[in-house]
């Protein structure tokens, strides 16, 4: 068998330094699972997606790696591998192009403007729940932080929109981008609560803008640069909380504190997917 092409992308970002990479291979039917974590763990970033066919109906099945696991979903890679087709002329006459996911089927639409080739993706159906008091002692405990650090307008929650993420609101700017943890704490608690993703820690910085930093040791990874799932998380938790205006747009500013900065625009309908869009642009 031919080894795979892999391309890299990074994700929210037009500048090859900004935003969250991601591994895409558009040609992968013919790996098996083993091969496709194999080759998840070579690259090291954060998640490498998979196309792995076609549907009946025409979307491509898409499965996602970390470097230590499949993943239900992940949103920076869904938008690389759409720019990547679209780059490749892989995208329909009408700018969308479907994916067939663990989670479901995920539509994401492809469009240029002056910066290069955006994508945006809309969501599954969004759930959220609370977040049950022995998790948000956990979190708190590994961040150093007390409860009166937490924004009292924004109650944490875990919320789930193709995966489940912990959110958690800190009320200051300063306190915010200074906690540190360790993490192969943070690691540990998220395997025994099995959450695949990140933990979500925001601030609010204006009525429409957020930062976030999205906490997952994977590797040589401790913080997500940019994270798709959790922006589409985010505006299903702001609508479940009523944070927001409906409809509304917000955007979340990611992966300064990791030296690669990047932006997330979510569209927060009144009801259903939530819809996140950003840049993509290959490395190298």
């Amino acid at each position: 068998m031919t080894a795979p092409d892999v391309l890299r992308y990074t994700a929210f970002s037009s500048r090859p330094g900004g935003g969250n990479p991601a591994g895409v291979v558009l040609d992968a039917a013919e790996l098996p699972d083993a091969d496709m974590q194999r080759i998840a763990a070579q690259i090291d970033y954060a998640e490498t997606a998979f196309v792995t066919g076609i549907t009946g109906d025409g979307a491509r099945t898409v499965r996602y790696f970390s470097p230590i696991a499949e993943v239900p979903f992940c949103g920076h890679a869904t938008i690389a591998t759409a720019v990547a087709l679209a780059e490749r002329g892989g995208v329909g006459p009408d700018g969308t192009v479907r994916f067939a996911t663990a989670v479901g089927p995920v539509s994401i639409r492809v469009s240029s403007d002056g910066e290069g080739i955006r994508a945006a993706f809309t969501s599954v159906e969004p759930s959220v729940r609370g977040l049950p008091a022995s998790d948000l002692e956990a979190i708190l405990r590994l961040l150093a932080l007390d409860p009166s650090a937490l924004d009292v307008a924004l109650p944490p929650r875990i919320t789930d929109a193709g995966n489940p993420h912990p959110v958690v609101a800190i009320a200051d700017r300063g306190v915010f981008d200074c906690f540190t943890f360790d993490p192969a704490a943070v690691r540990a608690l998220m395997d025994r609560r099995r959450w695949p993703a990140t933990i979500a820690v925001v601030h609010r910085t204006a009525s429409d803008r957020f930062a976030a930093r999205n906490l997952f040791p994977v590797g040589r990874i401790t913080e997500d640069p940019a994270t798709g799932s959790a922006a589409a998380a985010l505006g299903a938790y702001l609508r479940s909380v009523d944070a927001v205006p409906l409809p509304s747009r917000i955007v979340i500013a990611q992966g300064e504190h990791v030296g690669r900065p990047g932006e997330l625009t979510v569209d927060i309908p009144a009801s259903g997917g939530i819809v996140v869009s950003g840049h993509a642009v290959a490395i190298g």
